[in-house]
């Protein structure tokens, strides 16, 4: 009996359209991992992944970065010869209780260093949806600006970079008041560009109308760019309805185009939340991501 060959790409199942690139391809040299995309990884197991897959950054969480130990991180990395790309994330600068956004403040600062001893470029910020029982946008927007002047300054001092990341509007309520890159390039141009920049992630902004000129207009404070599919059916939770590029429906060739006319040339990285891919190999979604990033991101046809 002939066993098949044929590699699957996942979690789609569907066969791979084109060959796996070797860890030596030059093509992956701005490629960067998300640690939530092999989320059934721990860190050391990702840093080595990636090792082995020539995958030379990683995009990294607070959560498991402090839970491994921060410094004991930053040297794994180090060690390895990879880079940090981004750390995530800091934000939810939204309350309204004094208390509460004193404390939102000093977890920032908190951040903050941390992204520094990684040697991450840029903090990933999720600005925070409305307080509870509160329908005030405009209110809550001004209360991320206030807090970006507090925390521009201690940012500026040690080499990070604060980037807004819009959310898609689904997230409005409870994530990010922050739905347009308009919005956030309204928000970062009040600061130096090398202190607030904006992240911009497939998923998130693909269905803009504005985003070509939004994405010109970003020349010179694009701190990340992030790469996943918009899919459909909608998850039951819609956070995890991102998708491996090229399962739903945005169109990569032009928005990479887009971002490299504004000048951007930092890392591509890869950032999926899907319980199906996380139930896969961690394996089999680094050789789908290398593929389908070769294929869609930065070799399209």
């Amino acid at each position: 009996m002939s066993v098949s060959t044929t590699v699957l790409d996942v979690p789609s199942g569907a066969p791979a359209r084109v060959p796996t690139p070797a860890a030596t391809d030059p093509r992956l040299d701005r490629l960067a991992l998300n640690q939530k995309t092999t989320d059934g990884w721990g860190l050391e197991d990702l840093v080595a992944g990636c090792v082995d897959a020539g995958i030379p950054a990683v995009g990294l969480w607070r959560e498991p970065v402090q839970a491994y130990g921060v410094e004991r991180a930053a040297a794994l990395v180090r060690d390895a010869g990879l880079r940090v790309s981004s750390l995530c994330r800091g934000g939810f600068l939204t309350a309204t209780d004094p208390a509460a956004a004193a404390t939102a403040l000093a977890d920032n600062r908190r951040a903050i260093d941390e992204a520094a001893t990684l040697g991450a470029p840029c903090l990933v910020m999720v600005v925070g949806g409305l307080p509870e029982g509160s329908r005030d946008l405009p209110g809550a927007r001004r209360q991320v600006e206030e807090a970006l002047a507090a925390l521009a300054p201690y940012a500026a001092e040690r080499g990070v970079q604060l980037a807004l990341e819009p959310l898609h509007p689904l997230f409005c309520a409870d994530r990010a008041v922050l739905s347009t890159l308009g919005q956030a390039l309204d928000l970062a141009e009040r600061f130096a560009p090398e202190t607030v920049g904006v992240v911009v992630d497939a998923y998130h902004v693909w269905w803009d109308p504005e985003l070509e000129a939004q994405v010109a207009r970003a020349a010179g404070r694009i701190a990340s760019y992030q790469v996943c599919d918009f899919v459909l059916p909608l998850a039951d939770d819609p956070l995890l309805s991102r998708g491996m590029m090229g399962d739903g429906y945005v169109d990569f060739t032009a928005l990479t185009r887009a971002v490299a006319a504004a000048g951007y040339d930092g890392d591509i990285e890869v950032e999926i939340f899907d319980r199906a891919l996380w139930a896969a190999d961690p394996r089999d979604v680094v050789d789908t991501v290398k593929r389908r990033y070769v294929e869609l991101v930065v070799d399209p046809v």
